[in-house]
């Protein structure tokens, strides 16, 4: 009889995540089933969901609350099969305020358990250690930096890769420039405000005067705008009916290929960052919320740097500018200097080299072994 995996994820993110792992699987054990809390791409690849992902998939601070009878009958339901019929491993995949709970049980009655995709513990709420170090027998990481710190805290560990710098293949400057209809001789700034209503609110009107200073300059040629999704598009659409002559391309999506387009790229921090970085283009980075939240992040966070090229490198690598130091003035100096900057590239290389490790293929050789005899 084959090895039954259970696993439990709640995000499409994981969900990618896991139909690739349930593949990498299938080499080492190919009369394995697979059975939990998945998506649509788990299930295409012969997963069996007894819960929709969708039901998991609750973020902010009311639905959760909102949701709770509901995910703790979820939880107990799921804790209660794996007890009584014990799988060969269980893996949570990230949503680890769902799956921790689950993976703390399961291994408490003597069934391996492994955790895919950190939670920023390292960052905020490190206390959260000491119940991960009694719940996982691995801990499964995309980025190098938190495998360090579960090291150190003596969580056995297997730093296996981030999907992305698999997935991203980078496009020259002047293909992407082709596909957008952009000029090819060209300086390209890309902005790139943020994928929620409340980034592109308090961001954008800075990230657009400065590109009109960088503009008027004689720095930039062209902007382009990828909005993350339709709604973006509508209130950017009205943002930018505010600087009527500035030269902007506002596009639906392709991100990447905006982000390939450019001569330097002004960003939110966030995974884009990330992506930046594998696409090889000067960045910098900006972050801005309410004073309320970012007094209560200022208290919590305790980490050295907020932009992920940054965190993976341990240093300051690219420009981070935050809250009050978001000006126009030093919004425009530092992108004058990411045009400079071909150290930075190089450095970039030798990052997207590093994460690239196999992902999938690493983590399931590392479950295997730990499920060896």
């Amino acid at each position: 009889m084959g090895q039954r995996v259970a696993i439990v994820c709640g995000e499409m993110s994981g969900d990618i995540l896991g139909a690739d792992l349930i593949r990498a699987l299938r080499i080492y054990w190919p009369e394995a089933t697979f059975e939990g809390v998945g998506g649509p791409k788990m299930i295409a690849a012969g997963f069996k969901s007894h819960f929709h992902m969708d039901r998991l998939a609750v973020m902010g601070l009311v639905e959760p609350l909102k949701r709770l009878p509901e995910l703790l009958r979820m939880r107990k339901s799921l804790i209660k099969r794996y007890r009584e019929d014990p799988p060969t491993v269980f893996i949570g995949i990230d949503s680890p305020d769902f799956t921790t709970n689950i993976e703390l049980a399961l291994r408490t009655a003597g069934i391996k358990t492994v955790h895919y995709v950190s939670p920023s513990v390292w960052a905020w709420r490190k206390g959260r250690i000491h119940k991960i170090k009694r719940a996982d027998d691995l801990m499964l990481t995309l980025l190098p930096f938190e495998a360090d710190f579960y090291r150190q805290h003596k969580v056995p560990v297997e730093f296996v890769g981030h999907p992305l710098a698999d997935q991203i293949i980078p496009k020259s400057a002047a293909e992407a420039r082709t596909e957008l209809d952009l000029p090819l001789d060209a300086e390209v700034l890309t902005l790139m405000p943020g994928s929620r209503g409340s980034e592109v609110a308090l961001m954008s009107r800075d990230y657009l005067d400065a590109a009109a200073v960088l503009v008027e300059q004689g720095v930039i040629d062209s902007i382009v705008i990828p909005a993350a999704n339709d709604a973006r598009y509508t209130e950017l659409v009205a943002i930018l009916a505010e600087y009527d002559g500035l030269p902007v391309k506002l596009i639906r999506g392709q991100s990447q290929l905006a982000m390939s387009a450019s001569s330097v790229v002004l960003l939110t921090s966030g995974t884009t960052a990330l992506e930046a970085m594998l696409l090889n283009r000067p960045m910098v980075v900006a972050y801005r919320t309410s004073a309320v939240s970012f007094f209560i992040l200022s208290k919590l966070v305790d980490t050295p740097f907020i932009a992920l090229p940054n965190l993976i490198a341990g240093e300051a690598l690219v420009p981070e500018v935050i809250q009050s130091e978001v000006t126009v003035e030093r919004l425009v100096t530092e992108v004058v200097n990411q045009l400079q900057n071909s150290e930075q590239l190089a450095r970039f290389s030798e990052l997207t080299q590093l994460l690239q490790q196999g992902g999938s293929a690493k983590a399931a050789k590392a479950i295997v072994s730990l499920c060896s005899p």
